[in-house]
């Protein structure tokens, strides 16, 4: 027999390449758009509106003290240039005049307890807020994990694992950003901008009007800036998002990258996607660079013109010193916030597009969904699959079952052998509800699996895959993964069933040994025996080998085969192999072609036929092993 890769369905979305850096500019950009387009324009989609209504609607009364807070002490704060006018205007005068102390000592003391008290309105603020800023990033991160893992394999065939870290990552920090620095900086610089304009006016209209001509010149510097801004932060989360994703996908590839000595290219590629990000963040800065020294030049000239004419209007006696001296140190209270409404912005265009993007995530209806009113199944499951003229396409037009009517009896051990692309890794993705049909019915036990709640029909099916996929932790843990109740004699008795034990038992730390990065210090057989005893620890009535045995060296084949005989007798088993000394233990095989049965029989049988297509791979095997 012929060896032939593992089926990949061609309708499927196709793997991102890693060739060049447009593919993962096309990723990024794709992620940032919609954000970006939304950010210029200053508005927060409805998606995330709503998630930002439903995050803060549990801490209502709370933010409204924080707002209490947050004015309590700003209060104190712009009542002290104010206090200090009082105290120039009339708490010297009775000392040069009467030697009198009291006027300004009882001045100083109020400005002793505003001082006290906006200390304590900040400590008890910065308390608070951090509270319900961690609260909410807690909910952020459950809801968006919990929800990833609801949703269905079609979902995370498109979406890679980039952007999946992205957004628990660095949209989640872009949140915390705002909720740590934005809301306290924008009400701080929102009550100083109306405070200190009011108290500039009360002090003294004239000077107030002159102070106040500087408006329009921070205005426009202000709108350029959140103009000029958005362009370039839009730029900047494209760029970073193919920094992610290349990383990711690099490093979570790393063996295939060193085996085809892929490190100079993937090394360029990064550099290339690096220096771009590098680039855009420069534009920011110089943005920057204009913005900040504008908004103080704008500032030390309007003082100046405030102590000129402020000092010939004293000279003259129309105002007081004290007036004077309070209006300066209003004026640097008030350029200050300028600064802090433009750091601001960025933070909320971040957290913006970060919202959007996560509700966006939150959005994403599983293609599998739960059943409204689900159905139990009464008395056991006893493990019949039938599928009832199922059609099945990834993409429209283009299906991949037209039409399957197959019954596999409650404990037939079924083997489907085929080309590339005939349907079998489809037919299991079905059995197992990874992917609803097109049209039609998949039946467990009569069932539709439609009607069934995920959690039974995980209990009652499970699918082994090629992948292996091992989590972090002991050989134990992993073994224990479908069942994390199993007793270690259970865990040993699926171990040895398998022919497993063995090895297991020689390891440094035996069961307890770590299986380091994806199981990483396990040859690849060992890794599959160790899937395959999850999968026998968890006991389930249906048993689906996706090549399962394909990572197996011949030694290990023939341990899991004698295993296989005795752990899937009385249980419904599929088995998807190229191997046909895995398909020989079948009770049935099926060849598929195009999405349609064309050989249906036992292995026997179907050799003695002769001329057929299993008749035909079955003699090219045995010719392989001549």
């Amino acid at each position: 027999m012929t060896t032939e890769t593992p089926e990949i369905p061609p309708e499927t979305p196709p793997e991102v390449p890693v060739d060049e850096t447009t593919s993962w500019r096309g990723l990024a950009e794709v992620d940032a758009d919609e954000a970006a387009e939304r950010m210029t324009a200053g508005t927060l989609g409805g998606g995330s509106k709503r998630l930002l209504r439903e995050l803060l609607a549990p801490y209502k009364r709370a933010i409204q003290v924080l707002i209490g807070i947050v004015v309590l002490e700003n209060a104190a704060r712009l009542a002290i240039p104010y206090l200090v006018k009082e105290g120039i205007d009339t708490g010297i005068p009775p000392i040069r005049e009467h030697d009198d102390l009291e006027p300004l000592l009882v001045i100083v003391g109020i400005v002793l307890v505003a001082t006290i008290t906006q200390a304590l309105a900040r400590q008890l603020f910065l308390v608070r807020s951090g509270q319900i800023g961690q609260d909410i990033l807690f909910e952020i991160r459950r809801r968006v994990f919990r929800h990833f893992q609801a949703l269905s394999p079609a979902f995370h065939d498109g979406y890679t694992s980039g952007r999946v870290i992205s957004r628990q990552t660095s949209d989640v920090d872009a949140i915390y950003e705002m909720l740590e620095t934005g809301f306290d900086g924008l009400v701080t610089a929102a009550l100083t901008l109306v405070g200190t304009a009011g108290l500039l006016l009360f002090l003294d209209v004239k000077l107030g009007l002159v102070a106040l001509t500087c408006g329009p010149f921070l205005a426009w510097l202000t709108m350029w800036f959140r103009r000029e801004s958005a362009k370039s932060y839009k730029v900047t989360r494209e760029k970073v998002a193919l920094v992610i994703v290349h990383f990711v996908e690099s490093m979570g590839g790393i063996r295939a990258v060193q085996a085809f000595r892929r490190e100079p290219r993937n090394q360029e590629i990064f550099d290339d996607v690096n220096d771009q990000y590098r680039r855009a963040n420069l534009v920011a800065f110089r943005l920057v660079a204009w913005f900040m020294p504008g908004i103080r030049l704008i500032g030390n000239v309007t003082i100046g013109v405030v102590l000129l004419y402020g000092g010939y209007r004293a000279y003259h006696g129309d105002v007081t010193v004290g007036v004077l001296a309070a209006f300066l140190l209003y004026l640097r209270q008030f350029f200050e916030p300028m600064m802090e409404i433009s750091q601001f912005y960025n933070t909320f265009q971040s957290a913006s597009a970060a919202l959007d993007k996560l509700a966006g995530v939150l959005d994403e209806e599983p293609s599998v969904p739960e059943p409204t009113d689900p159905v139990e199944l009464s008395g056991g499951v006893g493990g019949e699959l039938r599928f009832d003229h199922v059609a099945f396409e990834y993409v429209a037009g283009r299906p991949v079952l037209p039409d399957l009517d197959l019954t596999v009896p409650a404990g037939q051990t079924l083997a489907l052998v085929g080309t590339t692309g005939a349907g079998k890794t489809t037919l299991a993705k079905l059995a197992t509800r990874f992917y609803d049909p097109t049209a039609g019915r998949v039946l467990l036990d009569g069932t539709d699996l439609r009607d069934l709640r995920t959690d039974d029909l995980r209990d009652a099916v499970v699918m082994v895959t090629q992948e292996n996929y091992l989590f972090s932790g002991t050989i134990a843990d992993n073994i224990r993964f479908g069942r994390p109740d199993a007793t270690f004699d259970e865990v040993v008795a699926a171990t040895t069933a398998l022919g497993a034990h063995d090895f297991i038992s020689a390891m440094p730390d035996g069961y307890d040994t770590d299986v380091a990065n994806s199981g990483g210090r396990l040859s690849a057989g060992q890794r599959q025996l160790v899937a395959f005893a999850r999968a026998f620890l968890a006991d389930p009535a249906v048993l689906i080998l996706d090549e399962a045995t394909s990572s197996l060296d011949v030694p290990s084949e023939r341990l899991v085969q004698q295993a296989l005989r005795t752990v899937l007798a009385g249980r419904t088993a599929v088995i998807i192999a190229h191997r046909l000394s895995t398909v020989e233990i079948a009770d049935r095989v099926l060849v598929m072609e195009h999405g349609r049965i064309v050989e249906d029989g036992a292995p026997a049988d179907l050799v003695a036929g002769g001329g057929g297509r299993y008749s035909e791979l079955h003699e090219a095997w045995l010719e392989s092993l001549a």
